[in-house]
């Protein structure tokens, strides 16, 4: 199966998610991501930001928990920039707009240096016991998790249950975590 299959078959999946069962399954990501992300250990945590209207894997709930328990850790949101993203500390709603993807991304705010960054939460449609995702196909994040420090954590958060195997590409940068409202996996060698 192509990517282009198995991305069509998850957004259909995706879109036939009744809202309540949406809903639960992002308060179950939300909770497997404080129960196995190793919050204590980032300083400086990447992650996108939802577009809940779409069924994405909520980070929101991530966002304001994050802010309340866990004052420490430096947020930073992306901005797209041509084909490539930036990277900006989240300052507040106040500094966010919606571009033509309908994502919310930062306006201004100060820029953050990859370095910097020690974990990524990143959009995943479905990923595979391997660590490989499946995501929109635009290549953003394989560029950018590409050029992130090598012990940077690359979580994938995903609504559904890990697929055996997903197609691979050269250019594919593997998940050292996988979240699913169902657990957290990391990949197998």
């Amino acid at each position: 199966m192509t990517k282009q299959e198995l991305r069509k078959i998850y957004l259909g999946k995706r879109d036939k998610l009744g809202e309540s069962e949406y809903e639960r399954y992002c308060k179950m990501i939300v909770q497997n991501f404080f129960n196995h992300g190793n919050v204590a250990s980032i300083s400086t945590l990447h992650i996108y930001l939802a577009i809940v209207e779409k069924k994405e894997a909520d980070t929101w709930p991530i966002l304001d928990r994050l802010k309340r328990e866990n004052p420490h850790i430096r947020i930073a949101v992306p901005k797209i920039s041509g084909n490539e993203l930036e990277h900006y500390y989240y300052e507040g709603l106040h500094q966010l707009d919606q571009n033509h993807f309908g994502i919310f991304e930062p306006t201004h705010g100060t820029p953050v240096s990859l370095d910097r960054i020690d974990a990524v939460i990143v959009p995943v449609l479905v990923a595979d016991k391997q660590g490989n995702r499946l995501g929109y196909g635009r290549g953003y994040y394989d560029r950018f998790l590409s050029q992130c420090p090598p012990n940077c954590r690359k979580i994938g958060l995903s609504l559904f249950n890990l697929e055996d195997q997903v197609p691979v590409d050269d250019w594919d940068v593997k998940l050292d975590l996988v979240i699913t409202p169902f657990g957290a996996m990391k990949p197998v060698a």
